[in-house]
């Protein structure tokens, strides 16, 4: 079970909060970082910052780390050479600073390692792709306001047997539906919600094997708790639907084999 939840911390990410009025550093890029192709097959990724300091990719392809840095659904992404898709690496990185940087920080620190270790080059176009859009339910949004809604959001996935549990605090929608197209959901996800503002909830649902690029095991016949679609209707009062629409994609122009540290 620990490699299930190391495969959604993975994707769905957890930001850090309450660090206190720390002056907070401008996190560009990562003091040093270490990449490690994997000489073997790897099973279940992991992305996650350990401690204060340390930030750890393990067996993510090129793809996928410009999947999780950019927000993109790896269906968005095209281009570049056929190794992305298909070699896997490890990362291990030092952030500056005393203070744990949040998601959104240790997201543009990635981007310039793609940019520096991967030589990543790329365009963005407007395409259109089969996608699902977030609309608010007929009765209602459910959703609470955030009871700390300054604080960096947070918004984290745990595998238990047969469900998916993600609790989640000061999180707009644009968070949740960055959420739901990078890591779980297999198409790109566009939030029409009109909701400003940030919010607190928790979210159940039994995955099937659509969601979290077919990773997960399968869910028992007997679960507890409602399919995803079903969840994100009952307890948060809004709706997936899936459709066609406009979506910013990317194309990866160029992108090099890392030197090996």
């Amino acid at each position: 079970m620990k490699l299930w939840v190391a495969v959604v911390m993975a994707a769905v990410w957890v930001s850090a909060a309450g660090q206190g009025a720390v002056t907070r550093p401008r996190f560009e890029a990562f003091d040093v970082a270490t990449v490690k192709p994997l000489k073997e097959a790897a099973t279940g990724r992991t992305m996650r910052m350990e401690g204060v300091h340390r930030f750890v990719m393990h067996n993510f392809t090129l793809t996928r780390m410009i999947a999780a840095a950019y927000d993109l659904n790896t269906r968005t992404i095209s281009g570049g050479p056929g190794w992305m898709d298909e070699e896997h690496f490890d990362v291990e990185a030092i952030a500056p600073g005393e203070v744990q940087p949040t998601r959104v920080e240790q997201m543009t620190m990635l981007r310039t390692l793609l940019v520096e270790r991967f030589g990543l080059k790329f365009h963005r176009v407007e395409k259109e792709f089969a996608i699902y859009e977030l609309t608010v339910a007929k009765g209602g949004s459910k959703l609470k306001a955030a009871a700390e809604p300054d604080s960096p959001p947070e918004i984290v996935g745990v595998v238990y047997p047969g469900k998916i549990e993600v609790p989640a605090k000061s999180v707009s929608m644009d968070d949740f539906v960055a959420m739901l197209q990078r890591a779980t959901l297999d198409r790109p996800t566009v939030n029409k919600t009109g909701l400003v503002g940030r919010f607190d909830f928790t979210l159940d649902w039994a995955p099937d094997e659509s969601q979290y690029g077919g990773e997960l095991p399968k869910s028992a016949e007997d679960v507890a708790v409602p399919p995803l679609f079903t969840a994100v209707q009952e307890q948060l009062g809004l709706k997936l639907t899936a459709t066609k629409g406009m979506v910013s994609a990317m194309v990866v122009d160029g992108a090099v084999r890392p030197v090996v540290d």
